[in-house]
């Protein structure tokens, strides 16, 4: 009996800290802090946005496509200094993480989300919905994102998908 307790214990805190993950993820990139994404990946990473039109065909075309932390640095820089576009706020709503498996220090989890467009000159607008799916590690005490793929539920963007999702 102790030991279902002490799983069930195990198993409510790691389903705690994925939460924060997700969280903390989403104000990050909410509140324009975007020097602050690539933190939370891991240094080997995939960041893949997919319709879900393309992925439901296993196929490798992507909206975008970044697989290490240096291309993350790099999408901030075009993101602040080279692409032009109209200046927008976003606010995410995630739904509670699934926890599909935990092996070791890997974590599979998956997660629906609503992004909300705002912009000065305009009414906001539902920009993309979908679901997150990760691939999550333990770096330590902390928990970083090897693998996230965020599935939008349509086949079209309204414009281009500038900032994180």
């Amino acid at each position: 009996m102790e030991e279902v307790m002490d799983r069930n214990v195990e198993e409510a805190a790691l389903s705690l800290a994925v939460q924060n993950l997700y969280n903390d993820y989403a104000f990050c990139v909410d509140n324009t802090k975007f020097e602050k994404w690539p933190d939370f990946f891991a240094d080997e990473c995939v960041y893949r946005i997919v319709s879900r039109e393309n992925f439901d065909a296993g196929s490798r075309m992507s909206t975008l496509y970044l697989d290490s932390k240096a291309m993350l640095l790099d999408r901030i820089y075009g993101m602040n200094d080279t692409i032009m576009h109209v200046p927008y706020h976003q606010r995410h709503i995630i739904g509670a993480p699934r926890l599909h498996s935990v092996e070791g220090d890997v974590i599979r989890s998956e997660a629906n989300y609503l992004v909300i467009r705002s912009r000065t000159d305009f009414f906001s607008e539902v920009f993309n919905t979908g679901r997150y799916l990760d691939l999550i590690v333990k770096e330590g005490d902390t928990l970083k994102f090897k693998e996230r793929v965020c599935v939008f539920d349509g086949d079209l963007v309204p414009n281009s998908i500038i900032y994180p999702l």
